[in-house]
């Protein structure tokens, strides 16, 4: 039997005619590895991005450190050996430290809080100390008590520049005016110091006090300079300058330029104290001097009171007070031995130095 083969008529749309939409072919389904390789891809292009975001990041710290450590304001590891102190003098006087061994407890306990600033040296010799000279000591104390290598560098602010002189001292005496860390004496022996360096441009002490203290008042360079005035005329026979006060100071000053003689004897008296004298003895020698107005200063050293002075006074000075009127409002005058004092409502560090100078010669030339 044989099957028989059906035909159908199939009729073909034309050219022209719609064609029905056909249906969207189903999605093509990725396997398992095509899967993975494209999360692959896409996590070492976002790791790749973080590479570059950080390399990017460590580029700019690693300019801004350089910056930083370039204008000195990045603290680094200075070995001790290579810290030098020769371009100028200190403004510490020489002798024992009252106050280096509170330092060094300080240090030792809780570290250096305020690192030392140097500058290069143009010999590349290593760096030379431009502020921290007690912490330089108190370092170099530590590491020759105890032998540790932890002492042997001490943190330092490598500040930029050429080492300058002039401004090397400016820098020394600002930063221990502004701690109030410096006595009327040392301030003096930093202006004679300054003076006499031939690498600075002062010519004489008046010179040197008025570049390394600008912004004191006048009345405090004037106090400096009669320090210095004390230091000259008593040279090294003072144990304890800087616990001169200032008054005594400035007293002891005015007297030795009245009667320079005078200090041969306060010079022959401290040494007499001897080698271990105390502060107060010493003082006290230069308390009964400063009185020389009062008392007459024999040769030998002694005091005897003055003829005619009157019992119970202690030879007291006469003097003379009165107040008169004028522009300004009231002056009071205050007249007495060496001395006249005017004090008024008005700031003369104000005027003019030539013109104050002006005014006061004829005022005492007027008395004549």
């Amino acid at each position: 039997m044989t099957r028989k083969r059906r035909m159908f008529d199939i009729e073909l749309p034309e050219d022209d005619a719609p064609t029905p939409e056909a249906p969207a072919p189903a999605a093509q389904r990725r396997g398992p590895m095509a899967s993975a390789i494209s999360e692959n891809a896409e996590a070492l292009q976002a790791r790749r991005s973080a590479a570059e975001a950080i390399r990017e990041e460590n580029d700019a710290l690693a300019h801004e450190y350089v910056a930083l450590r370039e204008a000195g304001h990045v603290v680094q590891s200075v070995p001790l050996d290579e810290v030098h102190c020769y371009l100028l003098v200190r403004d510490r006087l020489p002798g024992d430290d009252m106050e280096l061994a509170e330092l060094i407890t300080s240090i030792r306990e809780l570290g250096l809080s305020n690192p030392i600033r140097v500058l290069p040296r143009p010999d590349d010799t290593g760096v030379e100390l431009v502020q921290g000279y007690r912490r330089l000591c108190a370092y170099r104390k530590l590491l020759e008590e105890t032998g540790d290598e932890a002492w042997a560098r001490i943190p330092a602010l490598v500040l930029p520049g050429a080492a300058d002189v002039s401004g090397l001292y400016r820098r020394m005496v600002d930063e221990n005016v502004i701690r109030k860390d410096l006595s009327f004496a040392e301030m003096a022996y930093a202006a004679q110091n300054y003076a006499a360096d031939p690498a600075t441009e002062a010519t004489d002490l008046g010179e040197a006090v008025a570049a390394l203290f600008q912004s004191a008042p006048y009345s405090k360079r004037s106090y400096i300079r009669s320090f210095a005035h004390l230091l000259d005329s008593l040279g090294t026979a003072l144990s304890f300058p800087t616990e001169i006060p200032r008054a005594l100071g400035v007293e002891l000053s005015r007297l030795l330029k009245d009667r320079p003689e005078l200090a041969e004897g306060i010079r022959r008296e401290v040494r007499a104290l001897g080698d271990n004298h105390n502060i107060r003895d010493e003082l006290d020698v230069l308390r009964r001097y400063a009185k020389a107005d009062e008392f007459d200063i024999l040769p030998q050293g002694a005091a005897a009171a003055k003829p005619g002075a009157r019992a119970g006074q202690g030879g007291a000075k006469a003097k003379t007070t009165f107040h008169i009127r004028s522009a300004h409002g009231q002056v009071k005058c205050t007249a007495g031995q060496g001395r006249l004092e005017i004090k008024v409502a008005r700031d003369f560090t104000s005027i003019d130095r030539a013109r104050l100078e002006q005014a006061i010669a004829t005022l005492v030339d007027g008395l004549e």
